[in-house]
């Protein structure tokens, strides 16, 4: 009998013993924190507060500049932790990738996740992807901590599903200029709250500059070809902004231009020409043929 409690008592002390050493190597394994970005509500909050403009198309965002800021910050905030990665979520037609979502995804430390993008620019599924990667990474033990940078109510339940595997989970919001741009329920649930504001984005967004429509300053009738050139320009910077994707949704309406995309045309050359274009039938046909033949050549 006294032989079985020493044996026993022996089985009780290596386990301690296993269950100290065990301890102690997790207490010297580092915490590890990732930053989730929602480029959607990055790029309207941002433009927003810097440019005055929720429209992409009117400012320029240093994303590789804002990433690295973003990761000091984190590097401040969570100190004795490393970072895993950023993941930037964003919107692209059938999730074909940008230029622009390109270079970022080659930025190192980033991974880039897609969600569609409607015939309205409205982002669909990227609120689904952010929950299944803060879902995935936190019950895998992959992060303690998550710095999410968002605002939308649908996020709530990818919070929730972190919190439930034991993540802590930090809300970065950008600095709306007035009212609030995250949905309270979402700050309800998150475990911190802290906000970036207009210093800290300044240098990472800035207004594009362009000539403003004057119809009275503009005079002297371009020739045909001049404004058919002008319309190749356009189209080659359009290919390059909205990608091959887009360009293949285009192609069947030819030769009509959805209506947006010809305003916009139409407002662009005005300012390439310092012409008024209204009214001027034969040249908004050369400017439309063009724009056209461009992008006929590229497909």
């Amino acid at each position: 009998m006294n032989d079985d409690l020493a044996a026993l008592s022996a089985r009780i002390d290596r386990t301690n013993e296993l269950l100290q050493r065990m301890l102690a190597e997790v207490a010297k394994t580092p915490s590890t924190h990732a930053i989730f970005v929602d480029a959607g509500y990055l790029y309207a909050a941002a433009g927003r507060l810097v440019a005055g403009t929720e429209d992409r198309r009117a400012f320029d965002l240093d994303a590789e500049g804002l990433i690295e800021a973003l990761i000091d910050r984190a590097r401040q905030v969570f100190a004795d932790s490393r970072l895993l990665r950023v993941y930037w979520y964003d919107g692209a037609r059938r999730r074909i990738h940008t230029s622009e979502q390109q270079s970022i995804a080659e930025l190192p430390d980033v991974k880039v996740r897609l969600g569609n993008l409607n015939a309205n620019n409205q982002q669909k599924g990227v609120d689904s992807l952010i929950r299944t990667d803060l879902e995935s990474l936190a019950r895998h033990r992959a992060i303690s901590d998550a710095a999410l940078l968002g605002g939308d109510e649908d996020l709530v339940s990818a919070v929730e599903a972190a919190q439930g595997y034991g993540a802590r989970v930090h809300l970065w919001g950008i600095e709306a200029p007035e009212g609030r741009n995250q949905a309270e329920p979402l700050l309800w649930e998150v475990d911190s709250q802290r906000t970036l504001d207009l210093e800290f984005f300044k240098p990472y967004v800035s207004r594009r500059t362009a000539p403003a429509y004057d119809p009275t300053a503009m005079t002297g009738r371009p020739a045909r070809e001049d404004v058919r050139f002008a319309g190749a320009q356009i189209a080659a910077r359009w290919l390059a902004e909205r990608g091959r994707d887009a360009l293949a949704e285009l192609l069947p309406g030819h030769p009509y231009l959805p209506g947006s995309v010809d305003q916009d045309l139409l407002v662009e050359a005005e300012g390439v020409l310092q012409y008024s274009l209204r009214g001027q039938a034969d040249l908004r046909r050369a400017l439309r043929d063009g724009f056209w033949e461009h992008l006929q050549t590229q497909y």
